[in-house]
This record gives structure tokens, C-alpha cells and sequence, in this order.
């Protein structure tokens, strides 16, 4: 075992898949530009460079592609530079892709695993900064995945490529877990479809998505260890499906659920883990649950508001103190 970044470890599963299965190829808008999408496709583009694929600007076009490439025995993993273009995929990912086993009565599957990224850089704007997993994982048919260690960028990675049902991996591209480095095995293995207990506690439940992980141990490392506050950290990862009893089970020990995410508040992941906890234990609350979610509005450009509108490690000390009071 040694230490990589988030970006390495999803680079090296890339790889890895790419070795072990020739049906896997990599295609998407750059693919194989000098770059490699950031970095992450390099080390195919050198070893395989005739499984990488460039194509033009049309992402229905090319999301339908790959479904036809999937239900033809390939393994496809499409790279969308942008979570908020794959709204222009949504017809080939969830009226096709997510429903065809369920619509062949399972004789037909497609292996298709869409990875993408989400934005949180100044100056990004309103058209380059969604975080849209809520939507996604809306659909049945379809799993939902946001790593949030570089363990998980590879495990997770890995388990979506050799599934045999379409998979979408949301990345987040914020430096602080982007380039941050942890202790990644070397040979091939895949994350479970489950949540994380991340830290032990008695006090109160914290369930974290993607980087909000890294905002919630900042916050109990930083501050709430030191005043005696206890929380136990649970790292979502997936969304769909959506693993709630380690939640649950984390709430009737500690009587209270602060849940943190990425996305807009309304009509969230964060609101379904709130039901999903109210209609299974809600005589163990002893208040009542919390979000912190992004406000109902588009992310700001300037440098000034912008701060302001994502989560972070203050916005979550202050509710677990009032929380815990």
C-alpha cells in the first residue's frame, strides 16, 4: 500500500480495468487530449491509445453510443467533463440505459459506467458548478456513487466498471480532496455498496456526502473533540441504492441526525435520508433533524458570495452545538 491522490487512484482504476478486460474503453469530449481530462486518462492514453476516444460536442449522441456499445458486449466508460451537461444525456441514461433489463424482462443488460465531475472553483458560474446527484438517483435502474477518499475514487470506480447495470460515478474536482493524498491498495478491489462509518461517536449523527466528509472531521478535529462533542461521521458513497441502516442504527444511539450535501436542499439526497430516518426511527429523535445543503439559488460567480453558498466546517460546528445544547 502506498500514498496517491483522489485523482491518481481513479487514473489507476481506469488502468487497472482497461488491463484486466479489452471490451473496456474510455470515451468522452477530450478523452484523449494532452491533458487526459485532468490527468485521469493518461496513464490509458500511453498503454492503450486506441481505447481512448475523442468525439465531438453531443452528449445524447454519444451517451446513446455507448448504450448500443454496452447491449454489444463492450464496457464503455464515458467521461462527462461536467455533471450539468449530462442533462443533455438524460433521455439515453434513464429512458434507455436504466430501463432496458427492466424492459427485456433481464435478458438484456448494459454494462455503462458515465463518470463525472463536479466543480467548485472560483469564478465556475451558474453553468459549470451544479451538483445534480439528487436527480440522478432519482431513477431506479441505475446506481449512484460519490466517492469521497481516494480509496473510494478507485474501489468504487472499479466496482462500476465490471457491474453489469449502467453506473454513475460523480467525482468532486475541489482541490482539498482532489489532490489529497491516502493510503491506496495496488491490486484491483471494489468498494461495497454500503455507507462508511468514518468516526465514532455518541453524540450525533453527522451523514456526509462526497467532500462534505472533509468539512465534518475538519469540524470535529478542529473544534468539536476539543469541547467534549463526539460525533459519528457516516460517509454516504453511495446514493443509489441508497444504504440507510448503519444510519439508522447510528441515530437510535445517538438521538440526533445532522445530514450535510453537496446539492441543493430542496428535493435532495439530504431530504431523503431525513424521511428515510423520520418513517424508521423516529421515537429515538430526541430533536429534530437538520440539513445543510446548498441554498435554492445558482452558485455565484463572485469570489465574495461564493464562499458563502457551499457547506462547510463552520456552517456544521454551529449546528451540532445548537444541536447538542
Amino acid at each position: 500500500m502506498r500514498k496517491i491522490t483522489y485523482k491518481d487512484a481513479s487514473a489507476e482504476a481506469l488502468l487497472m480495468a482497461m488491463e484486466e478486460d479489452k471490451n473496456v474503453f474510455l470515451i468522452g469530449e477530450g478523452a484523449d487530449h494532452i491533458n487526459g481530462i485532468g490527468g485521469q486518462c493518461l496513464p490509458a492514453i500511453r498503454k492503450f491509445p486506441d481505447r481512448v476516444i475523442d468525439t465531438p460536442l453531443s452528449e445524447n449522441g454519444l451517451t446513446g453510443f455507448c448504450v448500443g456499445a454496452a447491449l454489444n458486449g463492450m464496457r464503455p466508460v464515458l467521461i462527462h467533463q461536467r455533471d450539468d451537461f449530462m442533462l443533455l444525456a438524460m433521455d439515453q441514461m434513464f429512458n434507455q440505459a436504466a430501463q432496458l433489463r427492466y424492459a427485456s424482462g433481464g435478458r438484456h443488460r448494459v454494462p455503462l459506467t458515465i463518470l463525472s465531475f463536479i466543480a467548485r472553483r472560483p469564478g465556475e458560474g451558474v453553468t459549470h458548478s451544479h451538483s445534480l446527484q439528487s436527480i440522478f438517483a432519482h431513477f431506479p435502474g441505475i446506481k449512484v456513487g460519490m466517492p469521497a477518499t481516494a480509496m473510494d475514487a478507485k474501489g468504487m470506480l472499479l466496482r462500476a466498471i465490471f457491474d453489469d447495470d449502467p453506473v454513475i460515478i460523480l467525482e468532486h474536482r475541489h482541490n482539498p480532496l482532489y489532490n489529497r493524498e491516502e493510503y491506496v491498495p495496488a491490486e484491483h478491489y471494489e468498494t461495497s455498496l454500503s455507507s462508511r462509518v468514518v468516526l465514532l461517536g455518541d453524540d450525533i449523527t453527522i451523514v456526509t456526502i462526497s467532500i462534505t466528509l472533509l468539512d465534518a472531521l475538519k469540524a470535529s478535529y478542529d473544534f468539536l473533540l476539543e469541547k467534549v462533542i463526539f460525533p459519528e461521521i457516516i460517509d454516504l458513497r453511495w446514493l443509489r441504492p441508497l444504504n440507510i441502516e448503519p444510519i439508522i442504527q447510528s441515530v437510535k444511539k445517538t438521538g440526533k441526525l445532522l445530514v450535510v450535501d453537496t446539492g441543493w436542499k430542496s428535493c435532495s439526497i439530504s431530504s431523503e435520508i431525513v424521511a428515510l430516518v423520520a418513517e424508521q426511527a423516529h421515537g429515538h429523535l430526541k430533536c429534530p433533524p437538520r440539513r445543510i445543503a446548498l441554498p435554492d439559488a445558482p452558485c455565484p460567480a463572485s469570489q465574495y458570495l461564493e464562499p458563502l453558498y457551499h457547506p462547510n466546517s463552520e456552517m456544521i460546528i454551529q449546528a451540532v452545538e445548537e444541536m447538542v445544547k
